[in-house]
């Protein structure tokens, strides 16, 4: 049930005033700079945001979605569950089975997400999907600072790459030097996915959609997948997590392994830079959600000088040498520059998926932070600290004890709910986010130490956004009801420092 975002004040101080979610025009923010020597050139410039254009490539009849295509919520966990009699020199322990680990979460603060045994698992049963794809072959999806050539293209030739010490990577970095696609390897190669001035949407317009005829063209066994920056124009999070899902299930349908990143700062404008780190916790959620690779470009921008980025403070910057732009110098001097900390990660989570999958090789993380809990009313999920994302399906699990909220609506929300429990030592200013897509309606509540719907003192469709007092608050996220009919379906939770 669509209603406006309901704000409340939980505390003495209201929470800051945020933009409103169409306060901005729908424009791009891709323009060039003279301080940004590595931008496309001007007459790339001028696609609106959230549309592609006309295809000048022959149609190639698109791929219908796949159904079925399982979230890592939706499929049993692959999990090294051992017994704990087996464990030597505890013979008086009995023959009860170790309580197995959570889904895993991903840290905000790692440069790359954990790859677990699960995880591996996760990302070959991807691959499969696409027996007959190209292993040397990825391709690229995004805006600007996906089509400028300071990405990637400067790998393709060994004259100014200097991998800095790390020769692990060059079996994957002549990996991709030796993929071609139309005599042009995948370093160089102009993607049909990535055009200056997109969004997120644009990439899925149009029927065969721009997504789908680069992925027909390349047939990539990975791609790289950044879309945000021109995203937070619009203000509308709810829909750029809806396109992101889309574009990464769509990749995941036909075998291909979408690496996703986190955007930069917006330092051209203070408001837009406001909403960067709640996009990049939206990133988060869809590649956690998915056990996808994601790769923390944001973080590795904010230590630093301008953040990594050049003179219009929107775009990364390059380093510059006495030879001229080196992007490809990933030494202590090139790694104080924006373009040169992209290329290092992207080869490094490329190295770290062609290990995996391509190389037969072990997970390289033992382990990784994981989700406590059930979400059920007994044993609610337990949010450990902020940014934090999961993702549910209600047509498929949660309980249905909740029907009714008293707080704000009458609503029927006898649908099936998840529960999730964070407490707070001080006054926590948050924002609660709720990204669904389709026909699918799972609500906002918050309910107060008593966990219980007469205990709930906010609710809303998509957002929540306040000032939460010290104690202990649970989120319960539950299915509407319309007209007798549950609007279940999958649903993404992000909750993030406001």
């Amino acid at each position: 049930m669509r209603v406006a975002p309901y704000l409340l004040p939980l505390w003495l101080a209201a929470c800051g005033a945020p933009l409103p979610e169409d306060a901005a025009d729908d424009v791009p923010v891709d323009a060039p700079s003279d301080a940004s020597p590595d931008l496309p050139p001007p007459h790339d410039l001028g696609v609106p945001v959230d549309r592609a254009p006309p295809p000048d490539v022959p149609d190639v009849p698109d791929v219908p979605d796949v159904p079925d295509v399982p979230t890592l919520a939706d499929v049993p966990d692959v999990r090294d569950v051992r017994d704990v009699a087996d464990v030597r020199d505890v013979p008086s322990v009995p023959d009860v089975p170790m309580v197995p680990p959570g889904p895993v979460l991903y840290p905000s603060a790692a440069r790359h997400s954990p790859i677990t045994a699960e995880l591996v698992t996760r990302l070959r049963a991807i691959s499969a999907r696409g027996p007959s794809l190209s292993r040397d072959v990825f391709s690229k999806v995004g805006d600007s600072i996906t089509v400028s050539t300071s990405f990637m293209a400067c790998f393709a030739s060994a004259s100014g790459v200097d991998l800095g010490g790390r020769e692990h990577l060059r079996p994957t970095l002549d990996l991709y030097r030796s993929g071609s696609v139309g005599g042009t390897d995948p370093y160089r190669r102009i993607s049909l996915a990535a055009t200056v001035g997109w969004s997120a949407g644009a990439a899925l317009s149009g029927s065969p959609s721009p997504l789908s005829r680069e992925l027909d063209a390349a047939r990539p066994r990975a791609a790289t997948v950044m879309f945000g920056t021109n995203d937070i124009q619009s203000r509308d999070i709810f829909r750029y997590g809806a396109n992101l899902l889309d574009i990464t299930d769509q990749a995941i349908a036909r075998g291909v392994i979408p690496i996703l990143s986190t955007v930069p700062p917006r330092d051209d404008n203070a408001d837009a830079d406001l909403w960067v780190p709640r996009y990049n916790a939206v990133v988060l959620g869809v590649a956690q959600s998915r056990g996808v690779p994601l790769v923390d470009f944001h973080g590795a921008l904010l230590p630093l000088a301008s953040h990594g980025l050049a003179g219009d403070h929107l775009h990364p910057n390059t380093y510059l040498s006495s030879a001229g732009y080196r992007a490809c110098a990933l030494t202590p001097e090139g790694l104080r520059f924006g373009y040169n900390n992209r290329n290092l990660l992207t080869l490094e989570a490329l190295h770290r998926v062609a290990e995996v999958t391509l190389r037969g090789r072990s997970a390289p993380d033992a382990d990784a932070p994981r989700l406590r809990g059930s979400g059920s009313h007994a044993d609610p999920f337990v949010i450990p600290s902020l940014p934090f994302a999961d993702a549910r399906n209600t047509a498929t699990g949660g309980a249905r004890v909740f029907h009714r909220y008293p707080c704000r609506a009458t609503a029927d929300e006898s649908g099936a709910e998840f529960l999730y429990r964070y407490t707070v030592t001080r006054p926590t200013p948050i924002r609660a986010m709720v990204i669904t897509r389709g026909a699918t309606d799972v609500d906002l509540h918050l309910l107060d130490r008593t966990a219980t719907a007469e205990g709930c003192v906010a609710r809303d469709d998509r957002v929540l956004v306040t000032t939460l007092a010290p104690g202990t608050w649970t989120f319960s996220l539950d299915t509407f009801v319309s007209a007798g009919t549950a609007r279940a379906g999958e649903y993404l939770l992000v909750v993030v420092p406001d």
